[in-house]
């Protein structure tokens, strides 16, 4: 090995050597900081599961549990008891209230908001059904078009037409595509626009022709247009 050479390793060695004499004296240094922060880790994961454990999954299983009376309640179309509960069984707006980081209390927000639309509270309606949030995009353009219904029932028909195409527009099938198609541009047409609901009409048509909503689209078609000619 050429001097040059023998000089470049013994300077890569003292560079690693100094390195680590640095680290270690910064260890020895910081030694109780360095403790500390250990400790305030170990402390953060520990509270973290005991969290989980003895807090988040209990109250878990107990809206789990809490939900099923009021749920009797909405299939047997009882939507204030659904809402209120009995004095036994809690409703959905105190499942909401008191679980509403939960599966379960998410699901009463929903309960919640179908009750006061089945009921005619359409503002509360809104106001739940917004609250409401599924990463199942099925589930959760369900909710979306709920809220289109209430502003149909408000005659807010333009805010109405902004919820269906927002539900129709994702999670694209021929189970509720083309309902929520539909029910937009019913929206469009009370909101006197007419060009708007043609469009949609053909569009249900052309790409759904097989499904019920196109049996008789083509009835709306011709009175978008004649409406288009006035």
């Amino acid at each position: 090995m050429s001097k040059s050479k023998e000089k470049k390793h013994e300077d890569k060695f003292e560079h690693i050597e100094d390195a680590l004499t640095r680290g270690e004296q910064f260890i020895e240094s910081n030694q109780k900081m360095l403790i500390n922060i250990v400790i305030v880790v170990l402390v953060i994961i520990a509270a973290f599961l005991g969290y989980n454990k003895f807090i988040k999954n209990p109250r878990i299983q107990e809206a789990s549990q809490q939900i099923f009376g009021a749920q009797n309640y909405f299939a047997k179309d009882s939507f204030n008891l659904a809402l209120n509960g009995d004095g036994n069984i809690s409703g959905f707006l105190e499942i909401a209230d008191n679980y509403g980081s939960t599966p379960a209390g998410n699901l009463a927000k929903y309960y919640a908001g179908l009750c006061y639309l089945y009921t005619g509270d359409y503002k509360n309606a809104i106001q739940y059904l917004e609250k409401f949030s599924s990463d199942d995009l099925l589930f959760s353009n369900m909710a979306i078009a709920n809220i289109g219904d209430a502003y149909m029932q408000l005659g807010d028909y333009k805010k109405a037409a902004e919820y269906y195409k927002k539900a129709s527009a994702s999670k694209i099938n021929n189970f509720t595509t083309p309902l929520f198609l539909m029910k937009n541009a019913s929206a469009y047409e009370k909101a006197g626009d007419y060009a708007s609901a043609l469009k949609i009409y053909e569009q249900i048509e052309k790409e759904f022709p097989n499904t019920p909503e196109a049996r008789d689209v083509e009835k709306y078609i011709s009175r978008a247009q004649m409406n288009l000619k006035k």
